[in-house]
């Protein structure tokens, strides 16, 4: 049982720290001699390795550092790309649109935006952010889109259900003055009766 106290005490230094971590580092911190430590690094990567773990123990400038398995380093990129990224203030709008609200078509989130969404949606797309997701029982069976596994990750969620909470619409029109409440119920009747969105601008 100590030992594999010891060995989760070293993969959490080592996923702590980033930076390579000496042997004499390891010493000092556990307590331990040299063959020791090199040992519980030997059996700490050869656990990594039984589960298919997403991390492996390197040796880096006289150190060892737990770093990314290989193969899986594209998909740790692709979630660097997006999260390198800024989006665009429309693309914005509209993938919390569908995080909310999928799946939804891309009608339906012209009709909520007001405006036409064509390359905000294909950006959400490419970024792997939305995914279409079915078609949806109407005429001309729409393409449904939803939101991805990445996703989730670049926004720090677990599941859907841990999405803030929408205000009700009641709360919304309580918090507005006479003027700003007078502009939402008319640019929400605007929105209704328009059927054809105008052009995005992004």
């Amino acid at each position: 049982m100590a030992r594999e106290r010891e060995k989760g005490i070293l993969e959490a230094l080592l996923f702590a720290v980033g930076d390579p971590v000496t042997t004499d580092q390891l010493m000092k911190i556990l307590a331990k001699d040299r063959v020791y430590i090199t040992g519980l690094v030997a059996a700490l990567q050869r656990d990594l390795e039984a589960r298919q773990s997403g991390l492996v123990i390197r040796r880096v400038a006289g150190g060892y550092q737990l770093v990314t398995r290989p193969e899986y380093f594209s998909y740790v990129e692709k979630l660097r790309q997006v999260t390198d990224r800024k989006l665009s203030t429309p693309a914005m709008e509209t993938l919390s649109i569908i995080a909310f609200k999928q799946p939804i078509t891309k009608q339906e989130i012209e009709q909520i935006r007001g405006v036409r969404v064509e390359r905000s949606l294909a950006k959400l797309v490419e970024l792997e952010l939305v995914r279409e997701c079915g078609r949806k029982h109407a005429l001309g069976r729409p393409i449904l889109y939803g939101t991805t596994e990445l996703f989730l990750q670049c926004f720090g969620l677990n599941g859907l259900e841990d999405l803030p909470a929408l205000p009700e619409l009641e709360e919304v029109k309580a918090g507005l003055d006479e003027e700003q409440l007078r502009l939402f119920e008319g640019e929400a009747t605007a929105v209704t009766a328009d059927e054809s969105p105008p052009t995005e601008s992004e």
